[in-house]
């Protein structure tokens, strides 16, 4: 296992982990010593490999279905460290699939990075879980990325995942793609320095760009590719490399079908990531405004060139002094409903337009409310 070490741009081996400030904790208390015992009691994992996790920090890029899943694995493992970021809120059409979410969480529109951290608090007290109500872009992936040892794709478009390709390449951080739609799913380990990246991979691989909102997406689906993923991740953090599976693999539990091939061949010396003269391109891009239509929900989002701090309760009352509409604040984001359209506005002012799928339309309603 790779991880980036920010004091002198070195990468680890899986070996160091447990050395960096770990080597005389304890995992778990004495009142809990039976808590991962039928891990430790399956031999190539063992003793050793528990407390390999335990001295571990994971990223996992999104808390949906797929993040909900790998999270809760990982955090139930005993992984030391689980850091998990979003940028939505619960609603009531991820409680079919989302399992660490609830009708509560859905009625208050909790964010579902604060949402999944305190469900799995709850779960296992002896891990640090970590919610960052976040948009996931390079800026913000460059500082959540520090002292990871392995990222998690839960994510559900490519735009996100050629950013985590980018950093964890530069990085020498290994990260594990997972996807799913309908009754499919993919999944692949990718390894800095021996595989071939997600840039090598798009436009040779069969990867697909369909999506949940628009094809649906069955349950069983999504257990399957969290499963592949998450041991993958152990075996990473465990040191055991060498029974890491090689191969893209492909599956389809409606149909009964699944498949492995290998992408060795798909590496290309002239990648901007991991060719021979590496730029990374998609880390470029950190301060551009970005406004892109969220698929299937009648949705826009926009998120501000640069992150601000608005003050929420007094947003609040500034928007219901117009007069145009109701606004009504949380902790986390002020929700505002005027002329058919409800905004979502989030502190750092990145905002969800629903009931628009016009950029336009829905940054003049941004300027208008919250300020370009």
């Amino acid at each position: 296992m790779n991880g980036a070490d920010e004091n002198n741009g070195t990468v680890q081996s899986s070996k160091d982990i447990e050395v960096e400030g770990e080597k005389d904790k304890e995992y778990p208390g004495s009142d809990h010593s039976q808590r991962y015992s039928r891990q430790e009691r399956f031999a190539p994992f063992g003793r050793e490999g528990q407390k390999q996790l335990l001295a571990s920090h994971v990223l996992v890029v999104g808390a949906g279905a797929l993040g909900s899943a790998v999270s809760e694995t990982l955090v139930r493992a005993g992984v030391g460290r689980v850091t998990i970021a979003d940028r939505d809120y619960v609603e009531w059409s991820n409680l079919q699939r989302q399992q660490l979410f609830t009708e509560q969480d859905a009625e208050e529109r909790l964010p579902k990075a604060i949402a999944a951290q305190r469900r799995l608090s709850r779960i296992n007290s002896g891990v640090e879980v970590i919610g960052k109500v976040t948009d996931v872009r390079a800026q913000e992936l460059a500082e959540l990325s520090q002292g990871v040892h392995v990222i998690m794709d839960a994510t559900d478009n490519f735009e996100t995942r050629l950013i985590i390709n980018d950093i964890a390449y530069k990085r020498g951080i290994p990260w594990i793609y997972g996807g799913c739609v309908g009754s499919s799913g993919m999944s692949f380990t990718f390894l800095p320095e021996e595989t071939p990246c997600l840039n090598c991979l798009l436009g040779t691989i069969p990867m697909g760009g369909d999506t949940c909102d628009v094809h649906g997406i069955l349950p069983q689906a999504v257990q399957m590719v969290a499963a592949h993923q998450t041991m993958e991740a152990m075996k990473l953090l465990a040191g055991q490399r060498h029974v890491l599976r090689k191969k893209m693999l492909s599956f389809d539990v409606w149909r009964n079908e699944r498949v492995e091939f290998g992408v060795e061949r798909a590496r290309r010396t002239d990648c901007p990531t991991c060719g021979e003269h590496p730029v990374y391109p998609y880390l470029s891009a950190a301060n551009v405004e970005k406004s892109e239509v969220l698929c299937g929900r009648d949705t826009v989002q926009i998120r501000p060139a640069r992150p601000k701090r608005l003050a929420l309760r007094q947003l609040a009352e500034q928007l219901n002094s117009l007069r145009e509409g109701n606004a009504t604040a949380t902790p986390y984001m002020v929700m505002y409903r005027v002329n058919g359209h409800r905004l979502v506005i989030f502190e750092d002012g990145r905002t969800l337009i629903h009931g628009t799928s016009d950029i336009a339309a829905a940054r003049t309603l941004y300027n208008k409310y919250v300020g370009g």
